[in-house]
């Protein structure tokens, strides 16, 4: 598997207005855009740091997997998780289970941005959940 670069930081929030104040008030970064995710039941915005991105994440409904994080977290928003550019995500998948790592996507699904994702589950990564991702 060639990782590229770490694609962006996945940072849960109870709203994008509410989450931004601290990623352009105080941090000064620029909203590059918003994007809802139907089948993932989650809107994005994406702010570019360098080569990669802070990506805030709100629910669009309450059984989404953002709205389960939070209510876990006791209401509140946080880290949620890491993406990892990958060359090829199917060969990134198929060496990780030639490996035994548990996997929550055994193929892409698609994300935000037209990227392919898939992740990984955290009970094989210490703990943190890790999606992989490859810009088409």
């Amino acid at each position: 598997m060639k990782i590229l670069k770490i694609d962006h930081l996945g940072i849960a929030v109870n709203s994008l207005d509410e989450g931004s104040k601290f990623w352009t008030d105080v941090m000064g970064l620029n909203l590059h855009g918003t994007e809802t995710v139907e089948e993932q039941k989650v809107t994005t915005a994406f702010y570019p740091v360098g080569e990669s991105e802070v990506e805030l994440l709100v629910s669009t409904s309450p059984d989404g997997p953002i709205a389960k994080f939070i209510e876990k977290n006791g209401g509140k928003g946080g880290f949620q998780h890491v993406a990892f550019q990958v060359e090829n995500i199917e060969e990134a998948l198929a060496e990780l289970q030639e490996k035994g790592v548990a996997l929550i996507d055994k193929t892409p699904r698609m994300g935000a941005g037209g990227c392919k994702i898939a992740f990984l589950h955290p009970k094989a990564t210490g703990g943190i959940l890790v999606e992989l991702s490859q810009r088409m």
